[in-house]
């Protein structure tokens, strides 16, 4: 399970900057299908994280924490690229989306027994 949690956030993470990618060249039906297509890969990455997160004998603080810290990551997707397709400023936004995805990928990597360098 835990291969597939981490392919679907790659490929959420490649989507993500494709979809920007076509916003900034004007290609509103194309960013719409991919952002479409993000909405459905957050989902996946959610049902693989709840899974993951009862698969462990002992729910620590850290996964919690990695949790909330993975929805912001979610969160902050649907943020940028809202604000993006509405020609809004987005810098707050993306301080704060790499300070999320640098602890995501700290606790998952790094801090918690069950990443995939432990397995």
């Amino acid at each position: 399970m835990i291969h597939g949690h981490v392919t679907a956030w790659v490929l959420a993470l490649i989507l993500f900057f494709v979809a920007l990618s076509l916003n900034k060249s004007g290609k509103a039906k194309g960013f719409k299908i991919v952002q479409m297509i993000l909405r459905v890969l957050y989902l996946i990455i959610i049902a693989t994280g709840i899974g993951l997160l009862f698969s462990v004998y002992k729910i620590d603080v850290w996964y919690i924490l990695k949790a909330v810290a993975g929805l912001w990551v979610i969160g902050l997707f649907e943020m940028i690229l809202g604000r993006v397709a509405n020609n809004r400023r987005t810098s707050v936004f993306w301080i704060q989306f790499v300070i999320a995805w640098l602890l995501v990928l700290y606790l998952g990597f790094e801090k918690l027994p069950m990443s995939i360098f432990h397995v």
